[in-house]
């Protein structure tokens, strides 16, 4: 969707020069291959000072609104991937960055994927991620995810172990899921990774993408005029996804953990008759379909259990200082 095929009411539709940028962003997505390095860009004059524009009203809020694990990743990002108001991070960096950090990668995309393959991208670690910039017109709003919705809402949260391990979890589960259930996972995709609020401290705090790169919607969702309900999987999966507006109800978890283990609950509803596991020594998606593999695996984690087990004991065996 999207791509260069921008809709009537979208901001750079009437904008010919803005369509033939688009068309190069879209080709590199489109001719990625798996494995080469991202392409480095070019940014115009233009998209610098939208990014600019975007980075410095963002940054006002964040530390009122954003969650501590967001707020201890961004600095590192400043650090080590360039993030600043003059000039916008590349792809390539960045994903060497998430690598390092919690498995992730970064491929590059011409816009909006089917829920379906966004979520297999999930569970190989893979997060796909546009590049282009949103129209100059309207610095504050875009209609679908641009660079400044990538970088500044998603990436430093996939750069902290437990937040990936939620997102991974996610995608794993639609494999192999049946299209409605594809739909009920990207629906509560929508109102956690994108939209979601924890509380830490006794208040609400902010990790979802979509909050945490609109100025407008990031103010509003801890405003009192705002909807927010406990998150249930069950009940968010019903809930309508708003793209042009504010949401009607936003969906807080106590912690990612409280959101993993109630989205784990939810994915034991999906019915397949195997069950899937990452291997992250291969990148590889080991499928358990029968008692052999099951026996392997079995066998495998009680190898591990047994080195972390000697760990511990070495630990505790050393002498307090």
């Amino acid at each position: 969707m999207y791509g260069t095929e921008l809709d009537a009411d979208h901001p750079g539709f009437k904008d010919n020069v803005y369509r033939e940028r688009r068309k190069y962003f879209a080709d590199i997505g489109l001719s990625y291959r798996w494995g080469q390095p991202i392409p480095r860009i070019e940014y115009t004059t233009e998209e610098i000072r939208t990014w600019g524009t975007v980075y410095r009203e963002l940054n006002k809020l964040y530390p009122t609104h954003a969650c501590r694990e967001y707020l201890k990743n961004l600095p590192l990002l400043v650090k080590h991937c360039g993030y600043q108001e003059e000039s916008i991070p590349q792809l390539e960096v960045v994903s060497h960055f998430l690598k390092e950090r919690t498995g992730f990668s970064i491929r590059p995309v011409a816009g909006y994927l089917s829920p379906r393959d966004f979520l297999a991208g999930l569970a190989f670690r893979v997060f796909h991620c546009t590049q282009y910039v949103r129209h100059s017109s309207d610095p504050l709003y875009t209609p679908e995810p641009d660079t400044c919705h990538e970088l500044l809402g998603h990436v430093p949260l996939l750069a902290e172990p437990s937040f990936a391990q939620f997102s991974q979890e996610l995608g794993l589960a639609s494999l192999g899921a049946s299209d409605e259930d594809v739909k009920n996972l990207a629906t509560c995709y929508f109102f956690t990774v994108e939209f979601g609020l924890c509380k830490q401290e006794g208040q609400f705090r902010v990790y979802g993408a979509g909050l945490l790169s609109s100025i407008g919607e990031l103010q509003h969702v801890l405003s009192e005029n705002s909807r927010i309900k406990p998150f249930d999987p069950m009940v968010v999966c019903k809930q309508e996804c708003l793209v042009t507006t504010f949401q009607e109800s936003y969906f807080v978890a106590e912690s990612f953990e409280d959101a993993k283990e109630k989205m784990r609950e939810f994915a034991k509803t999906i019915r397949r008759p195997f069950v899937l596991r990452y291997n992250p020594y291969t990148q590889a998606i080991d499928v358990l379909s029968d008692v052999q593999s099951v026996s392997n695996l079995v066998s495998d984690l009680r190898g591990e259990l047994t080195v972390v087990s000697k760990a511990l004991h070495q630990l505790s065996a050393k002498p307090r200082p």
